[in-house]
C-alpha cells in the first residue's frame, strides 16, 4: 500500500511542478507579450497578410496596440492569478478583472473619446455582489475563530476549494 501511495504521491508532485512551471512560464513571457507593440508600425493604417487595422480614434496602429497591451497584459495576470489562488477571497478578483475587461472593450471601440470614464457603473453590479459574499465569508471566519480554537491559517484551509484538475475549476465558476 505505501508504494501505491508514493506512486501516487510522484505523479501528483510532478503533475505540480509541470502545472507550475507552466504558470511561471506564463508570468515570465508578459514583458515580451507587452512589447510586442514595438513591432507594429507607426502608422494610420496597418496592412498584414491576415487582416488591415485602421487605428481610428488613435494616432497611429503603434499607439492603439500600446493602449490595447496596457490593458490586455493587467487582465491576463489577473486570470493567471484568479484560476491559480486558493484563498478564500479570490472572488474579489473579479471586480479588477471586469474593470479591466470594461477598459480592454472601451479601448477596442474607436468611436468612444473617453474610454476609461464610467466605468464604474458598469462595476456596481459586480462589485453589489462579490463585496457582500467576501464580508460574509470573512464573518464567518471570524465567528469560527471566536467558537473554536484553530488559528486563522487552518480556517483558511478549511475554506480553501481545491478542484481536481484545471477543468474541475473551470465548471466551479459556471
Amino acid at each position: 500500500m505505501t508504494k501505491q501511495k508514493s506512486k501516487f504521491q510522484t505523479k501528483k508532485i510532478s503533475r505540480n511542478i509541470v502545472f507550475g512551471s507552466i504558470i511561471a512560464t506564463l508570468i515570465a513571457i508578459t514583458p515580451y507579450l507587452f512589447y510586442l507593440y514595438e513591432s507594429v508600425p507607426e502608422t494610420r493604417v496597418w496592412n498584414t497578410f491576415l487582416f488591415t487595422y485602421d487605428s481610428g480614434y488613435f494616432d497611429g496602429a503603434n499607439v492603439a496596440m500600446w493602449v490595447l497591451t496596457g490593458k490586455l497584459i493587467p487582465l491576463y495576470l489577473l486570470f493567471i492569478w484568479f484560476f491559480t489562488c486558493r484563498h478564500w477571497w479570490y472572488h474579489v478578483l473579479l471586480v479588477p478583472i471586469a474593470m479591466y475587461s470594461y477598459q480592454t472593450f472601451d479601448s477596442i471601440n474607436k468611436d468612444i473619446q473617453f474610454f476609461d470614464s464610467n466605468q464604474l457603473m458598469y462595476l456596481i453590479p459586480i462589485m453589489a455582489v462579490i463585496i457582500p459574499s467576501i464580508y460574509l465569508i470573512r464573518a464567518r471566519i471570524f465567528n469560527k475563530i471566536n467558537t473554536v480554537d484553530k488559528s486563522l491559517e487552518e480556517l483558511e484551509e478549511e475554506f480553501k476549494l481545491s478542484p481536481k484538475s484545471f477543468w474541475d475549476k473551470i465548471k466551479q465558476y459556471f
